[in-house]
């Protein structure tokens, strides 16, 4: 009786969460982003002392790296019995569902305007975009790579750091706040090129995506808010700091 209710009791546990790759598939990549973004920090120093910096060709770059790391990650997903469906979280299954995550998306963008900037007030970093001024498109064909580039990076970005790696940091630890943080702590890793305090911003702003991605059970919502703000913070930003 006793092995039975143990058995009853163990049957009603929530099953654990599951990796989306290898070990070894994780820490090659940790390894690559590493890797990249110290190329990109010191890319950006150059670039920020050129004359006329190639803008257009930093923004095709970062996309073929983007989808050339979210393709890594489809192979591993696959050779671990996953998917990228599975970490996006599934699919709409009418216009309701759409419409829901749309407004979802843009409530959760008004939170985060909010939530950074108190952040950038309190690191006294509310001037930080000369530090990206670089980066900003400057004619309609830089205009256009920044506007693929966000899309890029709000499908792409979200994939690595809320459906991957947060995943992997997830069942590693055995723990959802330690996922959330670790990948939100790569994430500003990631953009470290645009200076310190930038970068703990977008490690805040990593929080808040992870946590959206853990409450929603999806990346959808994230996604349409990351490619809105990146590509009307460019646009904005390059009016801003004229």
């Amino acid at each position: 009786m006793a092995t039975d209710s143990i058995a009853i009791a163990q049957s009603n546990l929530p099953a654990p969460k599951s990796t989306v790759a290898g070990a070894p598939h994780t820490i090659f990549l940790l390894a690559v982003i590493a890797a990249w973004s110290a190329w990109g920090y010191f890319g950006a120093v150059r670039m920020r002392s050129a004359q006329n910096p190639h803008r257009a060709a930093m923004y095709v770059l970062t996309v073929l790296w983007e989808w050339s790391v979210v393709a890594y990650i489809a192979w591993g997903a696959r050779r671990h019995g996953s998917s990228l469906r599975e970490l996006i979280g599934g699919r709409w299954d009418n216009l309701k569902d759409f419409l829901k995550d749309v407004a979802i998306a843009v409530g959760f963008w008004l939170i985060a305007l909010v939530v950074l900037l108190c952040t950038a007030v309190a690191l006294h970093a509310t001037k930080t975009g000369q530090n990206i001024r670089f980066l900003l498109p400057q004619n309609h064909l830089e205009i256009f790579l920044w506007i693929l580039t966000s899309i890029t990076a709000g499908i792409c970005e979200e994939i690595i750091f809320r459906g991957y790696f947060q995943r992997q940091f997830r069942a590693w630890t055995g723990n959802v706040p330690a996922g959330v943080l670790l990948s939100a702590a790569a994430f500003g890793a990631g953009h470290i090129y645009q200076g310190w305090r930038s970068a703990i911003i977008i490690v805040v702003y990593g929080l808040l995506f992870g946590i959206l991605a853990e409450m929603r059970k999806s990346l959808r919502p994230g996604m349409m808010t990351h490619t809105w703000h990146d590509g009307f913070a460019g646009l904005a930003g390059r009016l801003l700091v004229k």
